[in-house]
């Protein structure tokens, strides 16, 4: 079965991980992406050397690299060369997507802004995946993950028991970008089915940082007020927590409606005399006496493993939602992550059998493909010039050369 974006070509000019993995998304979902590279280095990702420990897998392989450029063709250029940005030209005269990166203003200055590209084909679908917005006093500064999340507020809105600000590693403001890089680039791509023209995209880190915080923000907007940032030691409501079980294992419960199941769950937990203690009558009693059932059922939960707790809801009458509280570390091992291949193994022709990422989007006829590898730097230069842009081999000769190519 094929992906939704067969036959969409993409010309990927970007480095790191925000641009990369909108492109690599869109390679998924069958796109073929052709990755600009510098021609001595690369993308800069392909030197990373030490994300959570060493970076670098056997053969030089770099994982990061790797995590964020799946499917992958590279061509490697000197953008200073006029002849390089001409087979850029030539490149995007043939493509349907261009997809950038860098410093507001680099792309014009080097004739590969929009306007540039547009001017070969006009139904081109110019991304950019930006720090602050293309527009405002801040559209020009640079950006990374760090900073997408501390401009974004999502470092004072997560933890809790605390004012510094926190960190999530993983460059989940990365990761948040290229999804919205690539919504955006979706919605263009269907925009042009309908009216035969492209038009340009940008995502931010700021934008979709908020984007994924949208409650809230929205909080903040209509009713002038974050939400606080709390401990679980007083949840207002003691069914939308979490607990630590006797194996040191955490359960989490999610009941939104805590009156429908409160004489339920503390029979099942063994504390009925909790039903009628006038403390916890009703949701908004409880919610002034919550920091009391907190500790009630953290004695409780710290009777029995984890494990003994999922069959004991499971096995009750009461309906009630919960779930075990993963570490990262457990998620490939997940039954319920491997029945639906939100992760899928694959055997990397350098690095062996590896587990990746697959698809959280499930189409039943054109699914997509995860399973890919990266490309060496340059990989598909001469394949590209000579097989796509019409290039002889003596042209290919004459571009190394002069360092072009």
């Amino acid at each position: 079965m094929s992906g939704p974006l067969d036959g969409i070509r993409i010309i990927d000019w970007t480095i790191w991980q925000q641009g990369p993995v909108a492109t690599q998304m869109l390679a998924d979902l069958g796109a073929e992406v052709i990755k600009i590279e510098e021609r001595e280095r690369g993308d800069p990702g392909r030197g990373i050397t030490a994300v959570a420990g060493s970076a670098t897998n056997k053969g030089g392989r770099n994982y990061y690299f790797e995590a964020n450029n799946k499917h992958k063709k590279s061509i490697a250029l000197n953008l200073k060369q006029p002849e390089a940005r001409e087979i850029v030209h030539r490149l995007a005269a043939r493509s349907d997507v261009f997809v950038q990166n860098f410093r507001k203003g680099v792309a014009k200055r080097l004739g590969l802004g929009y306007a540039d590209l547009a001017a070969h084909n006009p139904r081109i679908v110019y991304a950019s995946a930006s720090g602050y917005g293309p527009e405002g006093p801040d559209s020009g500064e640079p950006s990374f993950d760090y900073l997408g999340q501390a401009r974004s507020g999502i470092m004072n809105a997560i933890g809790s028991g605390s004012t510094t600000p926190t960190y999530v590693y993983g460059g989940i403001a990365d990761q948040m970008g290229a999804i919205m890089l690539a919504y955006g680039v979706l919605a263009a791509l269907f925009a042009r089915e309908r009216t035969g023209v492209g038009q340009e995209v940008d995502a931010s880190h700021l934008g979709s940082m908020m984007a994924l915080q949208g409650l809230n923000v929205v909080a903040r907007t209509i009713m002038g007020k974050e939400f606080p940032r709390n401990t679980r030691a007083n949840a207002y409501n003691p069914l939308w927590n979490h607990y630590r079980c006797a194996d040191d294992k955490w359960i989490s419960l999610a009941m939104l409606q805590p009156d429908r199941y409160w004489k339920d769950f503390c029979e099942v937990i063994g504390k009925p005399e909790l039903i009628e203690d006038p403390r916890f009558a009703e949701v908004k009693i409880r919610g002034k006496n919550s920091a009391a059932v907190v500790a009630i059922f953290d004695q409780v939960f710290a009777t029995r493993p984890r494990a003994e707790w999922m069959r004991v809801l499971k096995g009750s009458r009461g309906d009630f939602i919960y779930t075990i509280v993963n570490s990262v570390t457990d998620l490939p091992d997940d039954p319920q992550v491997r029945a639906n291949d939100y992760v899928v193994d694959y055997d990397h022709p350098a690095l062996g059998n590896l587990t990746l990422l697959g698809m959280p989007v499930k189409l039943s006829a054109t699914p997509g493909e995860p399973r890919g590898h990266a490309p060496e730097l340059g990989e598909h230069t001469e394949l590209l010039l000579t097989e796509m842009l019409g290039y002889s081999w003596d042209d290919v000769a004459r571009l190394r050369d002069a360092n072009v190519i």
